[in-house]
């Protein structure tokens, strides 16, 4: 591939108000020295990560992101009420129990993506919320209540020095 190209990937943007929580939950964790916490701005839950794309390619993706039939999911709930500590001191906050309409979004955007030749992960989706990196050590506080998050919409977002929202995107 030649040109300019962006690293892209598609998440759930969370609104201020969960955004809010999320970094309110975050700074209950005790941290190892050494961790480094995600800054609140940049956390989500990433759908899909696309890797370098061609930029003449992102305005086309948009559109297809834009398409009433791209996210056939109606709004729906997720709630963020596992903490753990993955492998390679990942710090994050999961739901114990995906809704199936989580799936469902996944798997309909994963088909959008590959009918439009870009890549899809063929691992197992397990979605999350990233609090923290090197963070082996790290304790979740003992009495945090669920964060219960009401998704209406993706997003498609630019990985380059942080990252840039190029576009949301309703559900239903």
């Amino acid at each position: 591939m030649n040109g300019p190209q962006a690293r892209l990937f598609t998440a759930l943007w969370p609104d201020p108000d969960v955004r809010h929580a999320l970094a309110a939950w975050q700074a209950r964790w005790r941290w190892p020295p050494g961790a480094r916490p995600t800054p609140p701005d940049q956390l989500h839950v990433t759908l899909h990560f696309l890797g370098a794309v061609p930029a003449e390619r992102i305005a086309d993706l948009g559109h297809a992101l834009a398409a009433r039939h791209a996210h056939p999911i109606a709004p729906f709930e997720l709630l963020l009420d596992q903490p753990a500590l993955w492998d390679h001191g990942l710090a994050v906050l999961c739901p114990a129990s995906p809704p199936p309409a989580l799936a469902h979004l996944h798997a309909a955007q994963g088909a959008l993506l590959h009918r439009l030749g870009l890549p899809v992960d063929r691992r197992p989706y397990r979605p999350h919320v990233t609090l923290a990196r090197k963070a082996a050590g790290a304790a979740p506080p003992d009495d945090a209540p669920a964060l219960r998050w009401q998704v209406r919409g993706v997003a498609l977002v630019a990985s380059a020095g942080g990252y840039h929202m190029l576009g949301r995107y309703g559900l239903g």
